[in-house]
């Protein structure tokens, strides 16, 4: 190696040098280029869990909705028979409905539900009193005595609670995945400043200008350099652990009391009971409408229409045998999908607080962690004497390696924090039942 005065240098010490002013610069290029990738490696790691569990869970809500239709379609029909199909699009509605509220619909379930178990009383009203003519009017008045006839029993009132709650926890809970995601995305795209690029190439390539090639960084060197280029992403670490928290706390409801498979896959059974109910209650209800709606219009001699015993429709429900039923929503369970997620969830916390010293324990850093007189310090090979920095922009006011402007956040993750916010919220809405839907903040 030909070696002489540094004085060309501008990061490098200026005294006795191996490199060229172009070396320094490929250096310089070099070293952002390790560092945005060891970032980036981390990150990938992470992103790809979130991403990869996105997907699973998506696609088991969307196979779950998919099968209970195809269950009930299917169930009705050999029940029901031809009745059933002539009123089939009531329950095609129904699922049309609950699939455009999971994948982010402006539906309000409640109302929606409501709204379904008001035509299905209007419905099933015609059929148990074929002799009456009924106005549009007539039967407006008819769906009022919903709620106060209680004709399906305790059904509608049970549903609406189980299907609100199990809806809002598992549609929440995807987005919540795929928001994790994307904040790992935007965050791990990582480009140093003019004064981050200086303090890596001083690490890691200025011992080579001075013949030291195989010496490396210090730890607690490279942990004050990493955490000032890693400054701003260090202040995501306690919003993203808060929001960790609260995806947990989701989780463990989607395992018990809003287990939405738990609720989707007897859904046809639940409905018949509720239709049975009216069946058997048919005469006392009918005769309630009528003190409240007047008595309705007798259909002339030979037009009644044909009644419900005649048309089959007392038929008693047969559900599925166990090995009937369709295969479980994508091939798995969700206590199985809850169980894998949870652990993946735990260890993504305090992701951002460790970033820096995962970086300079990786096997390409490599940091001279053995002996810490026989490290490179910045200057020489060394002892490095300054103590470490805390996490985050406001903590590198006194970072030896790196001069951070603690004065202009990054916007970019400012962003991401907001992001994990609002998220965070609809998350603790959701855990306690509750449907918010927040603004669109980005």
């Amino acid at each position: 190696l030909l070696c002489f005065s540094g004085d060309h240098l501008k990061v490098c010490s200026q005294g006795y040098t191996c490199c060229s002013q172009e070396m320094e610069e490929k250096y310089s290029q070099q070293s952002k280029h390790d560092f945005r990738n060891a970032v980036v490696e981390l990150s990938n790691h992470l992103q790809t869990m979130f991403s990869s569990r996105y997907k699973k869970f998506d696609e088991f809500f969307k196979e779950l909705l998919e099968n209970a239709e195809k269950s009930l379609n299917d169930m009705f029909v050999r029940t029901y028979g031809r009745l059933y199909m002539q009123n089939s699009e009531l329950f095609k509605d129904l699922f049309v409905e609950l699939k455009r509220y999971y994948v982010g619909g402006n539906v309000n379930l409640e109302e929606m539900l409501n709204e379904f178990w008001a035509r299905l009383l209007e419905r099933m009203f015609r059929l148990v009193n074929p002799q009456y003519h009924f106005t549009d009017e007539y039967l407006e008045c008819v769906s009022k005595y919903t709620e106060q006839l209680k004709p399906f029993g305790d059904v509608p009132r049970k549903l609406k609670l189980q299907v609100t709650r199990a809806f809002v926890a598992a549609r929440t809970f995807a987005q919540g995945l795929a928001v994790a995601r994307d904040v790992v995305s935007k965050v791990s795209a990582v480009n140093p400043t003019p004064q981050g690029t200086q303090a890596l190439l001083k690490m890691m390539y200025c011992p080579y200008c001075r013949g030291l090639v195989s010496v490396k960084p210090c730890y607690n060197y490279c942990f004050n350099v990493m955490r000032g280029c890693l400054a701003n992403q260090g202040d995501l670490d306690t919003e993203w652990n808060i929001f960790m928290d609260s995806m947990l706390l989701v989780a463990e409801r989607l395992e018990g009391p809003f287990n939405i498979e738990s609720v989707m896959d007897p859904i046809d059974v639940k409905i018949s009971d509720a239709i049975m109910n009216m069946q058997e209650n048919s005469m006392q209800v009918s005769q309630k409408v009528f003190q409240g709606c007047g008595q309705p219009k007798t259909l002339a001699q030979g037009r009644t229409a044909r009644s419900v015993s005649e048309s089959g429709f007392s038929a008693r429900f047969r559900p599925y045998n166990p090995e009937e039923r369709p295969t479980t929503a994508a091939g798995t369970s969700l206590d199985r999908l809850v169980t894998d997620v949870k652990e993946k969830l735990k260890q993504a916390k305090k992701f951002w607080s460790s970033l820096p010293g995962n970086i300079c324990n990786d096997e390409k850093m490599s940091v001279g962690t053995i002996n810490e007189n026989e490290c490179w310090n910045g200057s020489a090979k060394s002892r490095y004497d300054f103590a470490v920095t805390g996490n985050g922009l406001a903590s590198q006011v006194n970072n030896p390696e790196v001069e951070v402007d603690i004065t202009k956040p990054d916007m970019v993750i400012r962003r991401q924090i907001m992001a994990l916010r609002v998220m965070t919220n609809k998350l603790k809405n959701a855990y306690s039942g509750n449907d918010v839907d927040f603004i669109d903040i980005s």
